[in-house]
């Protein structure tokens, strides 16, 4: 009997691995990193998962409105039951996904909310293209200073922010 519900236990385990790498799961945000990246522990066990949000691009840390990014984020979803919509692993071994709260879409939210910019893809503005430009007219957020840098010309700049909120030349 006990073999039995070992097998079983390491089924269960399997097949939770499989459901969180090619499908939709919900867990719990554990730790937020910045405005656009998280950790999020699966409801059906195991190790946080780091996501990057699909379809956003939050200020560096160490950028100006990086730590009202990283706050407004911790403050939306920490401890907080989440959607995960998995789409793929980006460059840096992130899982790039789509996060839900209550069936919020928390990259819109964030946007909305003028804590990060709609990603942009070549001259497409974005997913939430929509969303940033009503924070902007509002000047809600990083769009209250009209000088506010886009994430990714930052590190163009300025290289990536090393955890402890400095930045640090790209290689």
């Amino acid at each position: 009997m006990t073999g039995l519900r070992v097998c079983a236990a390491l089924l269960a385990l399997w097949g939770g691995a499989n459901a969180q790498a090619s499908g939709e799961w919900t867990g719990t945000a554990t730790r937020i990193a910045d405005g656009d990246t998280l950790w999020v522990r699966p409801a059906f066990g195991g190790r946080p998962v780091k996501i990057r949000v699909h379809g956003i691009d939050a200020p560096e840390i160490c950028q100006a409105g990086g730590q009202a990014s990283r706050l407004a984020l911790a403050q939306r979803v920490a401890g907080r039951r989440l959607e995960v919509s998995p789409h793929r692993k980006d460059d840096y071994g992130r899982t790039l996904a789509l996060i839900h709260l209550e069936g919020e879409d928390i990259a819109s939210w964030m946007v909305d909310q003028g804590h990060a910019w709609s990603y942009r893809f070549g001259r497409d503005g974005g997913p939430y293209t929509a969303q940033q430009a009503r924070a902007q007219a509002a000047a809600r957020g990083l769009f209250a200073d009209p000088l506010a840098v886009e994430p990714r010309l930052f590190r163009k700049r300025h290289g990536s922010c090393d955890p402890t909120g400095s930045w640090r030349p790209e290689k």
